[in-house]
């Protein structure tokens, strides 16, 4: 049996990428969840973390997993874990495929996959659908009182969106457990401070409006936040605000925070394109503010990833139309 991760990739307008094998392999020209065979002595989600940035050079955000699947081609048996993840990259540098496509999800089960992976898909779909049931405590009462240990293990074993949503529901109902979502989100447990922030993204997502009294709060928690999914999912939601439920007096410790996240050159590609949109906005209100961000982005354009390079072309066109004279101070 030969353990291999793949991953559900999708983008902001929630497509899914699948890409094509070539001739020369053993499932000549099916199509695929990208991934690959789980090293000695490392973890699925390190596999899967490895094999999309050496198959395809995109960085991606582990979301959830669904179950293991378990299938023989005959020439070989194979257990299957897929993950599901999101990315802000849709530019893939393919290294091992010939083709890939972003497919809506009215078009993911329209191609010719190789066998496990038809089954991925039909799996995802069903989760999506809302085939899959609310966790363990979300489904017998909303608003009962949970404990740390249970909403943590409600959180930890999330198998996918539809979960985190049953549980952001909870939250938007249940005012002790969107304060916990927070307290788990600086957490020194990173599996558990990233999946308590991104359910804090689905509240957002849901009922933004809810966000605007915990908007000072966010900002304040960034610099003490040293895992980059988290500070990838307050960002987020940062980024979708509207700037006028955040105090004046907060404007430059965000702007400070952005442009330090933007021109440092080890944060993920999510930091950095939530951190230009942020700054942007800012732009809007300060003007003034609007060529040292322009210059970042301009230095970004030659050094960055195609993800990061799509959005600052992005920016910088906004950028210009607020003042044109902005591109002709750049070389």
């Amino acid at each position: 049996m030969i353990n291999v991760t793949c991953a559900i990739i999708r983008n902001e307008d929630c497509e899914v990428l699948v890409v094509q094998r070539g001739e020369q392999t053993d499932h000549p020209f099916k199509w695929e969840f990208p991934g690959g065979k789980i090293a000695p002595g490392e973890s699925e989600e390190d596999c899967i973390i490895r094999e999309i940035s050496e198959e395809l050079s995109i960085d991606i955000v582990i979301c959830s997993r669904l179950e293991p699947i378990e299938y023989d081609y005959g020439i070989k048996q194979i257990f299957l874990i897929p993950f599901v993840c999101d990315t802000l990259n849709d530019l893939p540098l393919l290294s091992e495929h010939i083709a890939y496509k972003w497919l809506p999800l009215e078009k993911l089960a329209a191609v010719d996959y190789s066998e496990a992976d038809l089954i991925v898909a039909t799996e995802y779909l069903s989760v999506i659908n809302g085939d899959s049931h609310p966790p363990e405590g979300v489904r017998a009462e909303q608003h009962s009182d949970i404990n740390d240990a249970e909403l943590k293990s409600m959180i930890n074993t999330m198998m996918s969106r539809q979960e985190a949503e049953w549980i952001a529901t909870s939250a938007i109902d249940n005012p002790a457990i969107f304060n916990k979502l927070f307290e788990f989100s600086s957490s020194s447990d990173k599996k558990l401070a990233f999946r308590a922030s991104w359910t804090l993204t689905k509240v957002c997502d849901k009922f933004p409006a809810l966000m605007h009294p915990h908007l000072s709060k966010i900002i304040g928690m960034l610099e003490g936040i040293d895992n980059e999914s988290s500070q990838r999912s307050f960002l987020r939601i940062l980024s979708l605000a509207d700037f006028k439920m955040i105090p004046q007096n907060l404007y430059g410790v965000l702007a400070d925070h952005c442009f330090k996240s933007l021109n440092s050159g080890f944060s993920a590609i999510a930091i950095k394109a939530y951190s230009m949109e942020i700054l942007y906005k800012l732009c809007v209100i300060y003007p003034e503010l609007a060529h040292e961000l322009y210059a970042s982005v301009n230095i970004l354009q030659g050094e960055a990833s195609a993800g990061v390079k799509a959005r600052g072309q992005l920016i910088l066109k906004k950028l210009t139309d607020i003042n044109p004279d902005l591109r002709y101070s750049q070389p």
